[in-house]
């Protein structure tokens, strides 16, 4: 990264300079090289002459200007700067000499080939999936992207909970609710039967005895209430798989939590637990017969906590917390159980957890990564805890919970959905309970028909294709705590901020880099030199050269957003270069330059939208 060389070059001076004076270095000075706002004052500047003030008892200016000439001496910043320039009160300003620039090649600090595990999207297979749902995929499957381009190996997971209380009351509502209505999925089928179950449980509480039976009956597995919930599960997991395959979503294994629990990995956790004093039976008060993980209580958390049921890992009727079979499943995921599971193919390129499979090689991550909503992050911070007492610190250490806003409903939204908004409030949540949701088929379907309403050219990419990527972006482009106010006019735009507007970008690239071979026959090459250079041109190289650095600060805080504010900048960015600098008419030494800028934002514009999984097109 270019912003790293600076900085090891502003070190080493910085360095030499405290050697002569007789001080050390310190761990306490941090060089950091920032783009200014304004182009005059440099494309890289940093402050470490005002951190050094105090300890050399100089003027933070005459210290600048001391760096200033051993970073000359020393060449400039190995030849990448053409001018260094001191500025009060004690700033040295940058400007990088852009031939040199383009003639090297930096390299991300990436990783070495360490195995990371990300599990995303990991819906309850008990009804249609909603936009809530692929928000959490669409952000996992950037993460997985976003690892692989900095060279992770990495493996995704799809946990598929067949064993809980949402696919229980969906049996219990195929068993005992007549329902007679014509619909395209199963899953839409059940997502009334969902609804309708739940308003049952409140008119007929004694429903609630059946759900627990049909919990046992899954957990015990081989009758028959177990081998609808797996038949009607798998079927669901199916149309689920379709959805995501629509938008570039792709797994490599199904976790299935039958298979955790009937194949004995919960009992080898179990085991493992035990020898911990932490672990243990509760003889009397209100969780007397359950087994908790006993662990010291969190700053200001009281015995009345909200969290705290949620320390009992085994119920006192013998049904496992999701919580317990989490704990199993992550030992797993790190390779401490010495236990596997068998694998059997579920599609063409995805393979499944099953009793009767093959042996394979999945798990034994060094990193792990759960994309999980804001609202299981205690449950998560559980099963962290649960490894540093087995005395697991590294692995714990590097389990990372992804979390993020969940995807609520505007009034307009809400009101379409014929929920009552008379309250006036901001946003509504969706409820599977109450059977309120958008769900992702419908989304599609619609954002299809707004794009092939507004599209002139037919040739490009298919109109199903571009609306998956615009709520892709759409999904992606906020920080991850940000509570999504869905909205369906908003959502479906197809200007400004948007992947549409991306999209469109990288085409315009396309096209122009097409007519300049057509009828010049000429090809981008990289310039010797970049002379007189425009402002529009200036800008627009300044962002291409923070490309890696805007990659590295994505991956070392997991946030695919900053990807998008990246993207949506540099598009903005080449636009108004389009718009300013004339390319194919301009005089050949200049169209070589634009030329080549051109094919740079091309590379870098179609590299931000592999990573965030949208189509780079040459036509729309």
């Amino acid at each position: 990264m270019i912003s790293q060389t600076i900085v090891r070059c502003i070190e080493k001076s910085t360095q030499s300079l405290l050697e002569e004076i007789g001080l050390e270095y310190g761990d306490d000075l941090k060089i950091v090289v920032e783009q200014p706002a304004h182009l005059e004052h440099g494309d890289y500047a940093t402050n470490i002459a005002m951190q050094l003030a105090k300890r050399l008892r100089k003027a933070p200016v005459q210290i600048a200007e001391m760096l200033k000439a051993k970073l000359e001496r020393d060449g400039s910043i190995e030849n990448l700067v053409r001018k260094i320039e001191v500025a009060p009160p004690g700033f040295i300003n940058l400007h990088m000499d852009w031939g040199q620039w383009a003639q090297r090649t930096f390299i991300l600090p990436a990783n070495a080939g360490d195995k990371a595990v990300i599990e995303h999207t990991s819906i309850n297979p008990n009804k249609s999936a909603h936009i809530g749902h692929l928000r959490n995929a669409c952000i996992g499957d950037a993460l997985v992207r976003l690892l692989k381009r900095v060279g992770y190996r990495v493996e995704v997971h799809n946990y598929i909970d067949d064993l809980g209380n949402q696919l229980a009351d969906t049996l219990v509502g195929l068993l005992n609710i007549p329902h007679q209505k014509e619909h395209a999925r199963f899953g839409d089928f059940c997502w009334d039967i969902y609804a309708q179950v739940n308003k049952e449980y409140e008119r007929h509480p004694s429903l609630l005895e059946q759900r627990t039976k049909v919990l046992h009956a899954l957990e015990e597995g081989n009758e028959n209430v177990s081998w609808m919930g797996l038949l009607a599960a798998e079927r669901i997991v199916r149309e689920h798989l379709e959805e995501m395959n629509a938008f570039g979503i792709r797994y490599d294994l199904l976790v299935w939590e039958s298979n955790i629990v009937r194949e004995g990995f919960w009992d080898s956790a179990f085991r493992l637990l035990q020898q911990t004093p932490q672990f243990y039976r509760e003889t009397s008060g209100k969780l007397e017969g359950c087994w908790v993980l006993n662990q010291a209580a969190s700053e200001g958390e009281d015995g009345d906590s909200e969290h705290q049921p949620d320390k009992v890992l085994v119920r006192s009727n013998g049904i496992l917390t999701y919580t317990a079979k989490d704990i199993a499943y992550h030992l797993w995921k790190f390779g401490l159980l010495q236990k596997d599971f068998s694998y059997k193919r579920f599609s063409d390129d995805l393979w499944s957890t099953h009793r009767a499979g093959t042996g394979a090689s999945y798990g034994t991550a060094d990193l792990v990564i759960n994309v999980i909503d804001y609202r299981q992050q205690y449950p998560q911070a559980m099963v962290k805890q649960a490894l540093d007492i087995l005395g697991y610190a590294a692995q714990a250490e590097k389990l990372r919970h992804v979390s993020y806003g969940v995807v609520s409903l505007s009034p307009t939204a809400a009101q379409a959905l014929g929920i009552d908004t008379s309250a006036g409030k901001a946003s509504y949540a969706m409820s599977g309970r109450q059977g309120i949701g958008i769900k992702i088929s419908e989304l599609l379907d619609l954002m299809e028909g707004v794009i092939e309403d507004k599209r002139s050219d037919r040739q490009g990419l298919s109109g199903r294709t571009i609306a998956a990527a615009a709520i892709r972006y759409y999904l992606l482009r906020f920080s991850l705590m940000t509570e999504v106010v869905f909205d369906i006019q908003q959502a479906t735009e197809i200007t400004g901020n948007s992947g549409v507007y991306l999209m469109y970008a990288h085409a315009r690239a396309v096209r122009i880099l097409g007519k300049a071979e057509e009828e010049w026959n000429m090809r981008p090459q990289t310039p010797l030199e970049i002379h007189a250079i425009e402002k529009a041109e200036h800008a627009l190289l300044r962002h291409l050269a923070t490309w890696q650095d805007a990659l590295y600060v994505a991956y070392r805080e997991l946030s695919p957003n900053a990807i998008c504010n990246y993207a949506y900048e540099l598009a903005t960015l080449f636009n108004n270069f389009y718009a300013s600098c004339p390319i194919l008419k301009a005089d050949d030494d200049q169209k070589a330059q634009r030329l080549w800028l051109t094919f740079k934002f091309k590379e870098t514009i179609g590299d931000a939208l592999a990573v965030l999984g949208l189509p780079a097109p040459s036509r729309m």
